[in-house]
């Protein structure tokens, strides 16, 4: 034999070869040591992320004697929901999430269906300067957002729909809404995959180009439509600059996070911060439960459609690149 393999007393005992096969495992992936790192692994990547959230929740519980009192760390030594009322107070949290998920909302819905229509034309009909059109789509993504905001305003000022949230719902309708090139990207990878022979079934059925979309790709394509909704709501949802510039009036949640101490100051005074009076002075505990107040939502409807996004994800081949 060329190989021959030692057979020493480690190679031949059995108690030996069991515990290995346990640590190690068959393939040395299957193993408790392999598990173990991974888990660890895990961990570690998730408590990076979820700690900034723990911060949130813990600091937003302390009372404004643990704020004051060094020897306080993250654990509060009692829950204080009162920073929780006065912040829900300073944001005016039931209007401002009316208005959030109005703004957001509507776009959102606007720009799955136009973009879905305009991803599935690019990949199911061929037709003269498809290629072209196909790069101007992506010309439109590479021109910084500036260089468009002065003469979009001008023509919006024209049209009369400043201060309208038809700002956002009427080029969300024609695939140009915030980052619409992304997504028409998404939906034109996703029609790609999924076979024509579909599409020639259903028309030599008698269906038409629309009946075809609305029956066979929509119903097909429900993860990506998912993951277009949620990265298009998120979006309009934190869009502040814009949102400031086109409605002047909009309170948002965002926008009154951003306006927080101001708000702070006009409802509960300027105090000067000694003793009792710093009860309603703003402090890191309040300014924590203002932001965990914002953000509370848009984490309540990932949570909602998170089994629709990771799928959406896996099957649209969105990547961190």
């Amino acid at each position: 034999m060329r190989y021959d393999v030692k057979k020493d007393w480690f190679h031949t005992n059995p108690k030996v070869q069991s515990v290995r096969k346990r640590l190690v495992g068959r393939k040395g992936t299957d193993g408790i040591v392999f598990r173990v790192f991974v888990y660890l692994l895990i961990i570690s990547v998730g408590f990076t992320f979820l700690y900034p959230f723990i911060y949130l929740g813990l600091i937003s519980l302390q009372s404004p004697q643990d704020v004051l009192n060094s020897s306080v760390g993250l654990i509060p030594s009692e829950i204080y929901l009162e920073n929780y009322t006065k912040a829900f107070k300073t944001i005016g949290f039931w209007n401002a999430l009316q208005e959030s998920v109005t703004i957001a909302l509507l776009p959102s819905l606007a720009q799955v269906f136009s973009t879905a229509l305009i991803g599935y034309g690019l990949s199911r009909f061929n037709f003269k300067f498809k290629n072209i059109v196909i790069v101007l789509i992506l010309f439109t993504f590479i021109i910084p957002a500036p260089v468009l905001m002065i003469p979009t305003y001008l023509m919006y000022r024209d049209l009369g729909i400043l201060g309208d949230i038809g700002v956002f719902v009427y080029p969300a309708l024609f695939g140009q809404g915030i980052r619409s090139t992304i997504f028409i990207m998404i939906f034109y990878q996703f029609f790609n995959m999924i076979p024509k022979v579909l599409d020639e079934a259903a028309l030599v059925d008698g269906a038409g180009p629309l009946q075809v979309f609305f029956r066979i790709a929509i119903p097909l394509a429900v993860p990506s439509l998912i993951v277009v909704f949620l990265f298009s709501f998120v979006w309009y949802w934190n869009e502040t600059y814009l949102t400031s510039l086109y409605m002047e009036d909009a309170r948002t949640l965002p926008i009154q996070l951003s306006r927080f101490a101001a708000s702070f100051r006009e409802q509960f005074g300027n105090v000067d911060t000694n003793g009792a009076e710093f009860e309603d002075e703003l402090n890191e505990a309040i300014y924590m439960a203002g932001t965990l107040v914002s953000v509370l939502p848009l984490l309540l409807l990932y949570f909602g459609l998170q089994r629709w996004f990771v799928e959406g994800v896996d099957r649209s081949g969105i990547t961190g690149e």
